[in-house]
């Protein structure tokens, strides 16, 4: 989650199957900084010798060392495995030879353990090397989404804000779902879309939407122009994917474009392409925005429409936050097929507890929320997204950019967005 406060993302609570299980395996064996996984093997190698003093002649337990190797790969790493398959070997051989005269389970089982080691050795290293590849994906993909979903930074363009982002994939940790605030010299911009569809197909428009939207938010004077832009560069996506022969080349993308001016406080500009319009929750009550999914039709659609999508003027109280999510909220079902309601929810929320209203506050709820009500399994990648203006100017108005002189550096206070 990136928030208008520091700390950790709410998302973080929410670990994902797969290479997730991989990092916290590794915690949980940890004691500090040091490894503990060495502990459960040795324990069974100490016990066993014991244990099979005690048992009769003809019920010998030394062999069940060959569990101590075996136990050591799931735990421990490839030399720590081999030694404890060495360990295992000596500790047969010295118990097994130790009292002539009394039955010996002989060569048989000391094959047995002499194999069962060098297989527990080689199962860990295969075991590592899966594990080093799956953190090393996890990397590569955090990567991706910080790129595709940068980090916004506290009170980011005048605004606080709260955003969750959960994929529906176990194994993935970025998908078609998108955000992002960006200021300029003509106010704050906010955008949130879902691209239709999943895979890296999905990631690729999604960050192309991204990429356009932070230069036209930044430039454009006005809200139409930007999502003119937004609709020019779906277009001209998919008309590149359709000429590679991919079979994504009829793909679109539901947003919903925000606009907070400078000089209209109390009031903001909407544009829905295809989208659920947000919500607007004060500590007072909640009430959808007026505007419906079929004011505009979804980015890479517009030629199939009479025109380009209408730029609506919306009040805006000053405790009212603008809620804004994708269809893994609205879509989620419980076991009985029944659909997550969202507006309701929120309400008897704010009821119970003004201060849910607040961005973080309801960003939590919200997936706290759907997560109950679909009982954990998402049927579509989640973002949750809140802003509400702090107070403070938005955007920031620029001067135009000067060559600075010579032994000069260049201009402060122009804005890096």
């Amino acid at each position: 989650m990136e928030r208008g406060a520091g700390g950790h993302g709410l998302h973080d609570r929410y670990h994902r199957a797969g290479r997730e299980d991989v990092a916290r395996r590794q915690q949980l064996l940890r004691v500090g900084d040091r490894s503990v996984g060495w502990v459960p093997p040795l324990l069974l190698l100490a016990a066993i010798p014991p244990v099979d003093l005690s048992t009769t002649g003809h019920f010998r337990m030394i062999s069940w060392v060959v569990l101590v190797p075996g136990i050591a790969a799931a735990l421990c790493g490839v030399w720590g495995t081999a030694v404890f398959a060495v360990l295992a070997v000596v500790t047969y051989m010295a118990v097994d030879n130790a009292w002539p005269h009394e039955y010996q389970s002989g060569p048989a089982d000391f094959v047995l353990v002499a194999i069962g080691g060098a297989l527990a050795t080689l199962a860990c290293a295969v075991r590592v090397r899966g594990e080093n590849r799956a953190l090393h994906m996890r990397d590569v993909t955090d990567t991706i989404r910080r790129t595709v979903l940068r980090p916004l930074p506290p009170g980011w363009g005048g605004l606080d804000h709260a955003g969750v982002y959960l994929t529906a994939d176990a194994q993935a940790r970025v998908g078609g779902d998108f955000y992002d605030i960006q200021p300029g010299p003509y106010g704050t911009r906010v955008l949130v879309g879902d691209v239709q569809g999943k895979g890296l197909g999905a990631v690729e428009a999604a960050a192309a939407l991204l990429g356009t939207f932070r230069e036209a938010a930044y430039h454009a004077e006005d809200l139409a122009t930007v999502a003119d832009r937004l609709e020019t560069r779906m277009l001209r996506h998919r008309a590149h994917t359709a000429a590679l022969g991919r079979g994504d080349g009829d793909r679109f993308a539901t947003a919903v474009l925000i606009g907070f001016g400078q000089d209209t406080p109390g009031t903001v500009e909407l544009v829905l392409f295809g989208h659920e319009p947000p919500l607007a929750v004060a500590p007072d009550g909640v009430r959808a925005l007026p505007a419906g999914a079929a004011d505009g039709l979804p980015l890479g659609c517009g030629d199939l429409g009479p025109g380009p999508p209408r730029v609506r003027r919306v009040p805006l109280a000053p405790a009212e936050t603008l809620l804004m999510v994708t269809d893994g909220v609205t879509e989620a079902r419980d076991a009985e097929g029944v659909f997550y309601r969202l507006a309701e929810e929120v309400a008897r929320a704010v009821a119970r507890d003004p201060r849910t209203a607040e961005p973080a506050r309801l960003a939590a709820f919200v997936r706290d929320g759907t997560l109950r009500h679909c009982g954990g399994r998402l049927a579509d990648d989640t973002t949750i997204f809140a802003v509400r203006p702090t107070g403070a100017p938005v955007g920031q108005r620029v001067e135009p950019w000067t060559v600075p002189a010579a032994g000069e550096g260049p201009e402060r206070g122009r804005l890096q967005g």
